[in-house]
């Protein structure tokens, strides 16, 4: 009798978490769908674009180059004694840049956005939620998805792949700094023998990647921000939530898009 009447409340539960899922999985399906939408249709909020543009892209540049200029010499440091090992030390340059442009720098740029953007972006519509900022601008007639999310989607979307091209580069100069240090390679060689190791592919992979990553930065947070609750607990809960999903979000992307290039490499 004591199994028979708790069966159910399992069998509840259960349909009740599962009742949840879809329900999750349709707003986060009519969220993403409103943005492309509206991104296309009047108004523009173009100021606010640019002024987003300068929070996302402008004000990451020293620690995405930081972040960059270190990784490029401690792989160039990691990756010398094993190409030391069967003399296949010139080599270095072009191994260096495939493995930087086609996957280290977009990864990099990825993950300290979702960090930095993430986390901004998250807790800032967050805390407007709260403080029910967003209802006052839809009752004094302005249009706060246009203003709040579709700016801060489009501007992720552009600057993330600018961002990728600056790690890209300045990864490349931190490896010619470990490389030059080593083998006094001079400036001229060093990235005649990175660059000619390069493919057209190469270059289009690693930005389309920086778009797919700024897409998901910008949706993933603008979502957690946007449908947050639960008082200022819910401020700090949507911008934690922001930087984990964006983060998962880009590994699950890399995975998926160097599958699509490695079909179109294979062509």
């Amino acid at each position: 009798m004591y199994y028979q009447s708790i069966e159910p409340l399992f069998s509840n539960s259960r349909s009740s978490r599962l009742n949840s899922f879809f329900v999750n999985l349709a707003s986060i399906y009519r969220f993403v769908g409103r943005t492309f939408r509206n991104a296309v249709l009047p108004p523009y909020e173009t100021k606010e674009i640019l002024r987003q543009s300068y929070q996302i892209g402008v004000r990451t540049f020293a620690l995405v180059g930081f972040t960059a200029f270190i990784a490029g010499i401690v792989f160039t440091r990691q990756s010398r004694p094993s190409l030391q090992e069967f003399g296949a030390e010139s080599w270095l340059p072009s191994l260096v840049s495939i493995a930087i442009v086609r996957s280290l720098g977009p990864l990099i740029t990825g993950l300290i956005c979702a960090g930095r953007v993430g986390s901004s972006i998250g807790a800032e519509l967050s805390s407007m939620k709260v403080t029910e900022q967003i209802d006052a601008m839809e009752v004094s007639g302005t249009k706060p998805f246009h203003y709040l999310v579709v700016s801060r989607v489009t501007a992720a979307a552009v600057m993330v792949p600018i961002l990728v091209i600056y790690a890209d580069v300045i990864a490349l100069l931190g490896s010619f700094v470990a490389t030059n240090y080593f083998s006094q390679t001079s400036f001229a060689l060093y990235w005649t023998q990175a660059l000619s190791s390069l493919t057209l592919l190469d270059v289009i992979s690693s930005v389309g990647k920086g778009v797919l990553y700024g897409l998901a930065i910008g949706l993933v947070s603008c979502y957690t921000g946007y449908n947050s609750g639960g008082g200022t607990v819910g401020v700090g809960k949507a911008a934690n939530t922001a930087v984990v999903t964006s983060m998962f979000m880009i590994f699950i992307l890399d995975l998926l898009s160097l599958q699509i290039i490695e079909f179109f490499r294979g062509t």
